[in-house]
């Protein structure tokens, strides 16, 4: 869920099952669509989500600016206190090195793969493998292609998340066969890209 999604629900709830039971979900801070819509990222619109549904998210994904290293860090420095107590992800954009991530994610769960689509598919292993040699998990966003989930398979990623599906329902039979399939290749160094 995001912001804007929990707003056009109406804001009332996490997401249910059909029969009323809580169905897991995690909350995403809406930067990437005000970056497609060409506006600052919401902060009022996070907190005001953070604050409905954050608690019981399987973990929240912490403001950033996409593509945008040195604002994602300074934004780190603001956010990190302010969601001490939750499950969050810090995003990783282009540019940034180990270290910067290691020492701006402090506290967090896992790694959330964001920044340019030719960055985030050339590094995703890295960013995996970072992720698991510290206890944390790695998720990469906009994963809306067989390629992509692929890519993200033979990278050691732990969870994807596109908005292909909900654009397009008739990508949903193609997306699970790939995501059925059992990975042929194994191991580090795939020398797969794409850049769709």
């Amino acid at each position: 869920m995001s912001p804007d999604t929990l707003r056009r629900a109406k804001g009332k709830s996490a997401p249910l099952w059909t029969d009323g039971t809580p169905a897991p979900y995690a909350l995403d801070n809406g930067a990437w669509g005000c970056f497609t819509r060409k506006v600052p990222f919401d902060e009022e619109r996070f907190q005001w989500a953070l604050e409905r549904i954050g608690e019981n998210a399987d973990w929240v994904v912490m403001p950033d600016a996409v593509g945008d290293k040195e604002s994602t860090l300074e934004m780190s420095h603001i956010w990190r206190p302010k969601l001490a107590g939750y499950r969050f992800m810090f995003c990783v954009q282009d540019g940034m090195t180990e270290e910067e991530v290691l020492q701006a994610s402090g506290g967090a769960v896992g790694l959330f793969v964001g920044g340019s689509t030719e960055w985030k598919v050339r590094t995703l292993h890295q960013w995996a493998q970072l992720a698991h040699n510290n206890n944390m998990t790695c998720h990469v966003g906009r994963v809306n292609s067989q390629k992509r989930i692929r890519l993200c398979q033979a990278g050691g990623v732990d969870s994807i998340d596109g908005s292909s599906v909900a654009r397009f329902p008739v990508t949903l039979k193609n997306l699970e066969k790939a995501l059925k399939q059992q990975q042929l290749l194994q191991g580090e160094g795939n020398a797969c890209t794409d850049t769709d």
